[in-house]
């Protein structure tokens, strides 16, 4: 069996197990072993992969198989990965891991919801390991599927319409993707769905990939919270229980950069130079407005998810600058983002379940309640505004220098505007630090709270020592990441 499969079959495994396991101490177990081995399978898998290319090894895709399907419609069973998929692989690791432990006390129906958190995490796993058309989207379904019953039924707030409204619109923008996918497929013969093949006969008709790309790009884009197509993020980051929302902020929304820059513009480029334009406005939009709309609301989950547009509008901001250091960016951008929203959504969810309340105006004085808690998550705001020595400096300054590389006027205005909004972070971040966590605590209900428990502290250092070390070492990530980015870029230039 292909190593790469262990990261679909570990997952199977897992839900075998929970079906059989009786009592909350076996669930847990389950989960335990489960989510750990797949961390040291990604750690592992790193380690391999960078010793391969240490080695010498050309080969775009590393530790490929292929096995057929369905013969007539030439869908296989194709794996493989390079430096962004390994990157990913193990960011997705890191929060399912930690996310089973923010879990660690959800009440009720404990067996079904990591029944259903598991499914995901699968449909996440294979979706970053597939070089298939068809079973790319076919993870890909399976990681969306998830997202309606755990929101639905575990989540708080107007968790029916946020979980429909999610639903409806990831599944537009599903039928946008599956027509995208079609359209490639039979544009470029109807031999294979094989990425790595397609963009190596390069050719799809020009025409054709101007129907195809937008499409492809917007059903992707929906998922990365593209604008206008965004209003399903808050509402689900906001209603969405604590791991759901670690998980679906952290990784899920990177599926929808990664499928971007995987498929709409490296198997369209000529598309991707014509049209390209366009999406850049809208991206740059979400970049702004995100960071803007974050300001005005006093909802901390709300934040937080406003937040995540604007950051990942960033994702997709420089993956269309279409240069090697832009795009590099992009995927140092999805780790960081992945890492510290996870921490911000671990941190929320800590609060609310011992204050009750998420209203920023009724929040005040944490720090001298639960130090522990509170000094995370200035560690956490930290990162999100771009401070030196932490993840999010690294991906944003490589995002913005790699923009500032296209010498013309249009995408260096676009790229000083976008640049405004480290300023709107700053601001949101530091007045919410300020508001919840200094000062008297007016509240005398709060006073009697407690700090983090073990398990609640065990998830948050995991991600603080992440975020810290992808701030602090940056090289050895951003090389492999670089690596990987040039097959595409070079796809890229006119």
């Amino acid at each position: 069996m292909n190593f790469l499969s262990l990261f679909v079959l570990i997952p199977l495994l897992m839900l075998g197990g929970l079906y059989l396991a009786k009592g909350i101490k076996a669930i847990r177990g389950v989960m335990v072993a489960g989510s750990t081995a797949l961390l040291i399978l990604s750690i592992v898998l790193t380690f391999l992969y960078l010793g391969e290319r240490q080695a010498g090894a050309t080969a775009e895709m590393l530790f490929r198989a292929d096995t057929v399907w369905y013969a007539p419609l030439h869908i296989s069973y194709s794996v493989g990965v390079d430096g962004i998929s390994v990157a990913m692989l193990l960011l997705s690791a890191v929060i399912v891991f930690t996310g089973t432990f923010a879990s660690w006390k959800l009440q009720p129906l404990t067996k079904e919801y990591f029944l259903w958190f598991t499914l995901l995490s699968m449909g996440v796993f294979g979706f970053f390991i597939s070089i298939d058309l068809f079973t790319m989207f076919m993870f890909y379904e399976i990681a969306l599927i998830p997202m309606y019953l755990l929101i639905g039924v575990w989540g708080s707030g107007r968790k029916e319409y946020a979980a429909m409204k999610l639903t409806l619109m990831l599944m537009g923008g599903s039928a946008f993707l599956l027509i995208g996918i079609l359209g490639i497929f039979f544009g470029a013969g109807g031999t294979t769905m094989n990425i790595l093949e397609i963009a190596r006969l390069h050719n799809i008709p020009f025409a054709q990939q101007c129907i195809w790309f937008p499409l492809t790009f917007l059903g992707f884009g929906v998922l990365g919270a593209l604008f206008p197509f965004h209003t399903w993020s808050p509402d689900g980051h906001a209603s969405a229980p604590t791991a759901v929302s670690m998980l679906h902020a952290g990784v899920l929304m990177k599926l929808g950069g990664y499928g971007c820059f995987r498929i709409a513009m490296y198997l369209m480029p000529e598309a991707a130079n014509e049209l390209g334009w366009i999406f850049l406005i809208l991206t740059g939009i979400s970049v702004v407005y995100g960071a803007f709309s974050a300001c005005v609301q006093t909802d901390l989950k709300y934040i937080n998810a406003y937040s995540s547009v604007s950051h990942c509008g960033l994702v997709l901001f420089a993956i269309l600058m279409m240069n090697q250091t832009a795009a590099t960016g992009a995927v140092l951008q999805m780790l960081s983002h992945g890492l510290m929203t996870a921490l911000f959504f671990a941190l929320i969810g800590m609060i609310y379940g011992r204050t009750h309340t998420r209203d920023v105006r009724e929040l005040n004085g944490l720090m001298k309640v639960m130090p522990f808690l509170s000094v995370c998550y200035v560690i956490a705001g930290l990162a999100n505004l771009g401070l030196p020595g932490l993840s999010g400096f690294v991906a944003e300054m490589t995002i913005f220098v790699g923009s500032f590389q296209n010498f013309d006027v249009f995408h260096r205005t676009l790229t000083i505007i976008a640049c405004s909004s480290i300023v709107i972070t700053a601001v949101y971040i530091l007045r919410l630090v300020s508001k919840i966590l200094y000062g008297t605590c007016t509240n005398k209900h709060h006073l009697a709270l407690t700090d983090a428990t073990w398990d609640e502290r065990f998830a948050v250092i995991c991600l603080i020592i992440c975020v810290a070390g992808l701030g602090m070492a940056p090289f050895w990530v951003s090389h492999m990441i670089g690596e990987s980015v040039l097959p595409v870029v070079s796809h890229l230039i006119p």
